[in-house]
């Protein structure tokens, strides 16, 4: 991982354009045009080469970011120095809330994994919306709970699966996280490395590479350089969950 400077510019340069985009974040989806506005004009945008630290773990966290474009990756490291990787995040979604809400430092980095384009708003903008907007405090509970019913699926993957049904559930996690549905296939774009994948599901790079090739055997998935499309979303899911 390589630490640069992110280049940086107000957001407001196009106000018609940014509204529209930060019209289709969940949490702000409700917002009427004046309040949106304000938060187009106090934000900054910033992007980010592939392999940037954006956040690092335990730092003070002064921000709210949405992603605009690309993908990070939000990263832990556990004693042993190993990354294990909580969750992949695209287009529309969003970080660095927890600390924000609890003054507290942040909980995981978080790291380009593309370049990257990303809507910051400073910590004081932010809970003021909070307050004058009380639309967005109940978005952003419906989207924490959310997370918080992932994280208990994640954990009883791993706790309870076996290898094969680890690896699926971090395929499904990225196909909900990332993916593209179309007639009931999912398409997910520029699959994590095997390495990647491997620290997600809490296993080796070499598993990951023999349940893939037997999930391709079986007609569950296919591979197209590093695009996964998943046959029958709805059957794949069914078989390990």
């Amino acid at each position: 991982m390589t630490t640069t400077g992110a280049t940086h510019q107000p957001l407001s340069s196009d106000l018609g354009e940014a509204m529209e985009f930060i019209r289709n974040v969940p949490i702000f989806s409700d917002i009427e045009s004046a309040e949106l506005a304000k938060i187009v004009r106090v934000g900054v945008r910033k992007k980010y080469k592939k392999g940037s630290i954006i956040l690092l773990e335990e730092e003070t966290g002064a921000a709210l970011f949405v992603i605009i474009s690309g993908k990070v990756k939000i990263v832990r490291t556990d004693d042993d120095g190993r990354e294990v990787i909580l969750s992949i995040l695209g287009e529309n979604d969003f970080f660095g809330e927890m600390s924000i809400l609890d003054g507290l430092s942040r909980s995981a980095s978080v790291v380009a994994i593309t370049k990257a384009e990303l809507f910051m708003i400073h910590r004081r903008d932010f809970l003021k919306l909070l307050q004058d907007v009380p639309s967005v405090a109940v978005s952003l509970l419906r989207e924490l709970t959310m997370r918080l019913r992932k994280a208990d699926s994640q954990i009883k993957s791993l706790s309870l699966k076996d290898a094969a049904g680890r690896v699926a559930n971090v395929i499904l996690q990225l196909a909900d996280d990332i993916g593209t549905i179309r007639k009931g296939r999912v398409e997910i774009d520029e699959l994590p490395l095997q390495q990647d994948l491997a620290n997600m599901a809490g296993t080796s790079r070499e598993t990951i590479s023999r349940v893939v090739h037997m999930f391709i055997k079986k007609g569950h998935v296919d591979m197209h350089g590093n695009k996964m499309i998943i046959q029958d979303y709805e059957k794949f899911k069914s078989l390990f969950t």
